[in-house]
């Protein structure tokens, strides 16, 4: 069987102290590349490296602390780490909401971390991924952008400008080795989604995973899977499509939904 090797490769994670993100930094580092971590605080950020260096001993790890729902986040991050050959864009927020009560402003700070995160990074990193003749772009998407949820239609929205963007970037690579796609996870039991469904059911004694089951039965009922995925189980696609085992796709929307999206 073929293994992934990405040593000598520096892999760059947004949004990398918890969930998805930490679980993305795990398996890169654990298949051999230099992992930068990524948050907002210095304290998440110290934390995630306590708990990568002490699973992965010989891991290799960086860190920029910097706001990348900002420009001035993005720029801090650039400014400190200039190349890197896997840009993994994970940052993003979510939150149900009401459509009717959203505002402007909301949006705005949304669409910031969500999708102009990416669209600064990449436009950053990808020149220089282009003249090596190889990169990897990942954009850590949702298959709300497919099947926008009423319940949080803005950030469906900014999730299927995402699934265009990262397919704009793969047409622009065309004839080179650098890659760009999309992941779709599916409901995805990480710590947000946790306090999320913490904060809806207050006075529930119900374990986390069962509240995460009745959601996804009650809010995606098309899941194939009747579960949420762990963090691990989409971990593991963003790290074999950031290989070069995935070299012959790209602008692709890869999904790990658990069936969710019904369709062929």
């Amino acid at each position: 069987m073929l293994g992934i090797d990405l040593s000598g490769r520096t892999a760059l994670v947004t949004g990398s102290t918890g969930g998805i993100g930490l679980a993305i930094a795990r398996r890169l580092a654990e298949a051999g590349a230099t992992v930068i971590i990524n948050g907002r605080k210095q304290e998440s950020v110290d934390k995630a490296l306590d708990v990568l260096r002490e699973r992965i001993p010989g891991g290799t790890f960086r860190s920029v602390v910097a706001d990348v729902g900002t420009a001035e986040g993005c720029d801090t991050l650039i400014n400190t780490e200039s190349a890197v050959d896997i840009l993994i864009n994970n940052a993003g927020i979510f939150g149900p909401n009401d459509f009717f009560k959203t505002t402007d402003e909301s949006w705005q700070k949304l669409f910031e971390v969500n999708l102009f995160s990416g669209v600064r990074l990449a436009r950053a990193y990808m020149p220089g991924m282009k003249e090596r003749n190889w990169g990897r772009v990942l954009f850590i998407a949702s298959e709300s952008a497919i099947n926008i949820p009423v319940e949080m239609i803005d950030y469906g929205v900014s999730k299927t400008a995402m699934l265009g963007l990262a397919r704009g970037l793969a047409k622009d690579m065309a004839g080179t080795n650098v890659t760009v796609n999309s992941i779709l996870p599916g409901p995805t039991l990480s710590e947000g989604v946790e306090d999320m469904l913490k904060a809806q059911h207050p006075d529930s004694t119900q374990p986390v995973e069962e509240l995460a089951a009745d959601f996804v039965r009650k809010h995606r009922p098309s899941n194939i899977l009747q579960r949420m995925a762990t963090v691990d189980e989409v971990a593991n696609i963003v790290v074999y499509a950031a290989s070069p085992l995935a070299s012959a796709t790209t602008g692709a929307a890869l999904r790990v939904d658990g069936g969710t999206v019904d369709t062929i």
